[in-house]
């Protein structure tokens, strides 16, 4: 695992650079996209304090959420967050709040339009607002302008990269990092960050910031687990040696790894009861086979199958933090308490054997 730190803040937690920043972030990230939604004010208190108490010191939010999205929930989550800090002012510079502007494609958020550099400004200070904060440690493009290969658009021929205008998007690409540039001098921001891109894209960013002496981005987020892992290791290599934090969303696959879905079940109130902007994509017959096989293996070696699931995460080479969700408290605290669990080589073998079975089952 490059990058870790040998910090300590709290029971077993520790620390990596966030890529070529100055920021050593928690390898638990704290995500946030279920409050204002599933969860209310009060459980999300209740998890920002759990999570610090437990070393946790990164918190992961956008201004799109809570999700599913929609025009009544947007905003609510940084809103959410906001109050804590406000009620918390002592201890915002002990926590890296990370947010994100929403790409192209939500007509409730400027119109449904792409990311612009006179939209980057606008979107930051509406972030601070709801935040209530002077300043975003990390902030991310939640999505590029172009279509890419990810919410389960991976496999062959479902984008057309061919048909990308490369010069017009290097010069999209440019006007933004100029808005992120305004802000970063402003003080509004700290760091910049990818999420949900490819290697063309990061190399891309990093190619103008230097040729423009622009905002270098840091890091990058992307769907990755045992059930989707796509990045590895392209792109992961990509992220170790041009020094960007790679950080993990979904490292339970939208909760399936933790078995909750097995044999149709849905439970009330999880993830998939609600609407689905790309359909549950994840259900299919290869991913729980998958699950199943995994779940006998947490069994065998005691983990519970999350646990099993954000453990491997953890120790895959290249990953800095993980982005974590729960929606209860008896999650969370399961959900940290794997990251002081290092599977042993045996298991890591045994999992590999199951991960050579099931490498894309969704």
């Amino acid at each position: 695992m490059p990058y870790l730190l040998t910090l300590i803040n709290g029971p077993n937690m520790n620390f990596s650079k966030l890529g070529s920043s100055n920021l050593s972030v928690s390898r638990v990230c704290l995500g946030s996209m279920t409050w204002g939604l599933q969860n209310n004010q009060q459980d999300a208190n209740q998890q920002i304090d759990y999570a610090l108490s437990q070393g946790v010191n990164f918190i992961d939010t956008a201004e799109m959420y809570a999700v599913p999205p929609s025009p009544d929930t947007y905003g609510k989550t940084e809103a959410i967050i906001g109050n804590w800090l406000a009620a918390n002012k002592q201890k915002r510079n002990d926590v890296i709040i990370a947010t994100k502007i929403a790409g192209a494609g939500l007509p409730w958020v400027r119109n449904g339009g792409p990311i612009n550099g006179e939209e980057v400004v606008a979107a930051v200070d509406a972030s601070l607002k709801r935040l209530q904060t002077d300043y975003i440690d990390l902030y991310q493009l939640h999505w590029p302008n172009r279509s890419t290969p990810h919410f389960g658009k991976h496999w062959p021929n479902h984008i057309q990269p061919t048909a990308i205008d490369a010069a017009d998007h290097q010069a999209q690409m440019l006007d933004i990092l100029q808005g992120l540039q305004r802000c970063v001098e402003a003080g509004k921001i700290r760091h910049c960050g990818l999420s949900d891109d490819t290697p063309w894209g990061i190399n891309t960013y990093l190619k103008l910031s230097e040729q423009h002496n622009l905002p270098r981005m840091v890091s990058i987020q992307n769907e990755f687990s045992l059930l989707h892992a796509k990045d590895w290791p392209y792109l992961i290599e990509n992220c170790v040696q041009e020094d960007i934090a790679y950080l993990p969303w979904s490292p339970l696959a939208g909760g399936m790894l933790s078995g909750k879905y097995a044999n149709g079940a849905r439970p009330e109130g999880s993830r998939w009861t609600f609407m689905q902007r790309n359909g549950i994509f994840r259900d299919t017959e290869l991913a729980h086979q998958a699950v199943a096989a995994y779940a006998d293996l947490a069994a065998h070696y005691g983990y519970t199958p999350a646990q099993l699931a954000l453990a491997w995460c953890d120790q895959v080479d290249g990953v800095s933090s993980t982005i974590i969700g729960a929606t209860s408290m008896q999650q969370l605290e399961e959900d940290i308490a794997a990251f002081a669990m290092p599977l042993s080589e045996k298991a890591m073998a045994d999992i590999g054997e199951v991960f050579k079975r099931y490498p894309a089952p969704y």
